[in-house]
């Protein structure tokens, strides 16, 4: 069954901090052809020959390579436009217990992601590690399936690729970074917090 992109329209008529309407529909016009290609290679994946997969190069060999790159473009553009929002909300006590826990102060993770975000073209996630039962700023640069923690939950997805904000901010990257960070929607990221259960008790 096809994956389908879903709607973001809520976003419109300034529900995210310091994104235009234009930046932000471009912006679904991209995290659509994801889906889009998630789905061509999908389908390509279910007919294809694996008979003969080499690292040179086999066409079912490569669909599986690029296989992540669009599962997680598409998912990791999903987090990201459902925790974006209007700065109206606010972290609950377990969100902040952890994070503060993990970073020593709230302020200190704000900082920790600006420098992330501003350190390389890509996308920086907070993610919590199972192991270690702590929050991480998680780098992922270069492709959207290189450099992601494994045995982790992201709590938040910030997408600092130019086509996040160039149309809004041109080479402004630092405004869009504190936009987007003092915008975020705590309601969501509370969610994804509680979806962790047991484990951020330990915090």
């Amino acid at each position: 069954m096809a994956r389908e992109p879903k709607n973001f329209d809520n976003l419109l008529g300034g529900n995210a901090k310091g994104l235009s309407d234009l930046q932000l529909k471009a912006h679904f016009t991209l995290y659509q052809g994801y889906v889009k290609k998630l789905n061509e290679i999908w389908e390509q994946l279910g007919k294809a020959d694996r008979s003969a997969p080499n690292y040179s190069y086999n066409a079912y060999s490569e669909l599986k390579r690029r296989e992540p790159v669009a599962f997680n473009g598409t998912v990791l553009h999903e987090l990201y436009f459902e925790n974006i929002g209007n700065g109206s909300t606010q972290p609950s006590a377990q969100s902040k217990k952890l994070i503060e826990a993990s970073f020593g102060s709230f302020d200190a993770w704000l900082a920790d992601a600006k420098a992330a975000l501003l350190s390389a073209h890509g996308w920086t996630v907070l993610v919590y590690d199972y192991q270690e039962q702590k929050l991480f700023n998680n780098l992922i640069r270069t492709e959207h399936d290189v450099g992601l923690f494994a045995n982790t939950h992201i709590m938040v997805a910030v997408d600092a690729w130019e086509h996040a904000y160039f149309a809004d901010y041109q080479t402004k990257k630092a405004d869009y970074v504190a936009n987007v960070l003092s915008g975020l929607n705590w309601d969501v990221i509370n969610a994804r917090l509680a979806q962790i259960g047991p484990h951020a008790q330990q915090g």
